[in-house]
């Protein structure tokens, strides 16, 4: 692994023509933990990444990798150095899951530097991260949507950069599979010490997986900083216009948010603990 990887935003402005998303944002993201960005939709969240990954040119401003400016980086320097994964890539037909994952070494190809045992090594590790060692003869197009996901992020770790970027990951797949996917990042983060970025609409999820947490909000930062520290009735309120309870995961202890709003409410069952009327609902979060 290279050294660990430092991005920044330094008065980041962003926008679409007119429409500016981002206004003169300063933004810092750890070093070495598991960053995800939450929000509303249309808030900027994904925007951000696209200009972190280079996709999008700033209005103004400026986002600074490894101590450069990332505008004065060329294309195959960035990539040694951050492996981006956006949401929906286009996939060309019939590409098996071995070509796909070599894709990944292109930074490091020239005309006067062909495959090599270290790109090869590159490209068996990854497939061995994420469990693909058998697959590597399918097509990925064949593939589940779990099995697929994990395809993409095989290609970005033959990069064999300390930052990763990954724009909603879990988007489309089932419950199983979402959790699949992030045990995946959560593991190369505790077992490599990457660097990981990403973008998520399931705020539990985040909650249970992220160390340091970001939400984006009219045209900035709101709040960020640890999950359990975030997750406020307030914070949900503002970022989302959502009114609800937090209370805590079973399992982890991270936050979880249950939002007002409509649904059946379970009646008491004859000769159950529930049915003293003076007691709280089931579920009921204190």
């Amino acid at each position: 692994m290279r050294e660990t990887s430092a991005l920044s935003a330094r008065a980041l402005s962003l926008g679409y023509g007119d429409t500016t998303i981002i206004d003169q944002l300063d933004l810092q993201i750890p070093h070495g933990k598991i960053t995800i960005f939450i929000g509303s939709n249309g808030c900027g969240k994904s925007t951000l990444l696209r200009s972190f990954a280079r996709l999008l040119k700033p209005a103004r401003g400026d986002i600074v990798l490894n101590g450069r400016s990332i505008a004065q980086q060329s294309t195959k320097e960035v990539a040694k150095q951050m492996a981006v994964l956006p949401q929906g890539p286009p996939l060309p037909e019939g590409l098996t899951v071995l070509q796909l994952v070599k894709l990944g070494r292109y930074p490091y190809q020239s005309m006067f530097r062909q495959w090599s045992e270290e790109d090869e090594r590159s490209v068996m590790k990854a497939l061995k991260a994420t469990h693909l060692e058998s697959m590597t003869g399918r097509p990925v197009d064949s593939l589940s949507g779990g099995q697929r996901q994990r395809a993409w992020i095989a290609m970005t770790l033959a990069q064999d950069t300390d930052l990763l970027l990954l724009d909603e990951p879990t988007t489309y797949l089932d419950l199983a599979h979402q959790v699949e996917i992030l045990d995946l990042l959560y593991d190369l983060n505790m077992q490599e010490g990457r660097t990981i970025v990403m973008v998520l609409h399931d705020l539990n999820l985040a909650c249970r997986y992220a160390h340091h947490m970001i939400a984006v909000h009219d045209m900035g930062v709101h709040s960020q900083g640890l999950p359990e520290d975030m997750m406020t009735k307030e914070m949900i309120r503002d970022v989302f216009g959502m009114e609800c309870e937090i209370g805590a995961d079973p399992l982890f202890g991270t936050p979880v948010c249950v939002p007002h709003g409509k649904g059946r409410i379970l009646a008491p069952r004859i000769g159950s603990k529930t049915a003293d009327s003076s007691r709280e609902p089931h579920g009921a979060i204190s």
